[in-house]
């Protein structure tokens, strides 16, 4: 149990005494805060087992997790493996409902079509087992990671993920391991996230370029397409918003294949999952045309900034 420097020391002194006696635990407490990555590190280093689990401080994870994953990790070629992320406090607000509908598209189309060739790209802090022999040999440069000469402070999982990669392992998800986890309920927080992922996912993503080529070729054409999509989309917006601008005609064709596009995905979803609530995941539409566009790219401006920004 390492504490990162936290303020309220008289509770873990009280907390450490209390499991004083209690061989499975080990406290560690670090004199001043250093950060998720270098946490992790100083309790890595002091470990013991072949297999490492990161659980985040927000996450609760169903009692047959670990076996789950460490049956996956039986096979000596895999390096890592995630489980499945869900919203732990799904029901709060309309946001948590549509976040947690954004990360079971995440999990079962994203990471499970990496996972069919051996590369998820990015194995979520949440939940994500390590094999310790592989993380130890890169511990290094997980801990020396810069970003135009400074130290590079977030993105923790993507990073170890394409590390581990690169090392030659493979990478897995694992569907039937859950993990339910606290996920942002007001539109500040939830920006104030995804501004720091998507400056972890365009540095990291430049860091994976040299990988790409030895992973199998699906990896290359999603990489691509979650990034030229990304700018189609962007331009069809910019493109429609001139053509109002210039003609004060609304840009229909624009609008109806931006909508259709919502309605396809929506229902596949719907129906893969069995839950009609997936249609409501058309409102994600809006939140990425008017607030999450905007938001990347001004990540991609600001990509120096390695600020945490929720603490």
């Amino acid at each position: 149990v390492v504490d990162d420097g936290s303020k309220n020391r008289d509770a873990v002194v009280a907390q450490r005494a209390a499991y004083a006696d209690d061989e499975r635990f080990n406290f560690t407490i670090l004199p001043k805060n250093v950060g998720k990555r270098k946490a992790q590190i100083a309790a890595i280093t002091q470990s013991s087992g072949d297999l490492i689990l990161n659980v985040d401080s927000d996450t609760t994870i169903a009692p047959d997790v670990v076996s789950k994953l460490a049956h996956k990790m039986r096979d000596p070629a895999v390096g890592a493996a995630m489980g499945q992320m869900k919203a732990s406090n799904q029901a709060d607000t309309w946001l948590t409902r549509l976040i947690d509908m954004e990360y079971w598209l995440a999990c079962n189309e994203e990471r499970a079509a990496q996972a069919r060739f051996g590369a998820v790209m990015c194995c979520c802090g949440p939940c994500a087992m390590y094999r310790r022999s592989a993380m130890l040999s890169l511990l290094d440069q997980y801990e020396t990671q810069l970003y135009r000469g400074k130290p590079s402070d977030f993105g923790e999982d993507r990073h170890l993920t394409i590390l581990m990669l690169s090392a030659g392992f493979r990478t897995e998800y694992v569907p039937s391991a859950i993990a339910a986890t606290v996920v942002p309920d007001t539109m500040g927080v939830y920006l104030r996230q995804q501004l720091r992922w998507a400056r972890s996912t365009f540095r990291d993503t430049l860091l994976a370029l040299p990988v790409l080529p030895g992973l199998d070729r699906y990896l290359t054409l999603d990489a691509i397409g979650q990034n030229v999509g990304l700018l189609l989309l962007a331009l069809s917006v910019l493109t429609g918003i001139g053509q109002f601008a210039l003609t004060a005609t609304l840009p229909w064709w624009t609008i109806l294949v931006i909508g259709s596009m919502t309605l396809v995905r929506c229902s596949v979803a719907a129906y893969r999952a069995r839950e009609l609530r997936f249609l409501g995941f058309a409102l994600h539409t809006l939140v990425n045309i008017f607030l999450l566009i905007p938001l990347k790219a001004y990540a991609l401006c600001t990509l120096s900034n390695s600020e945490w920004l929720s603490r």
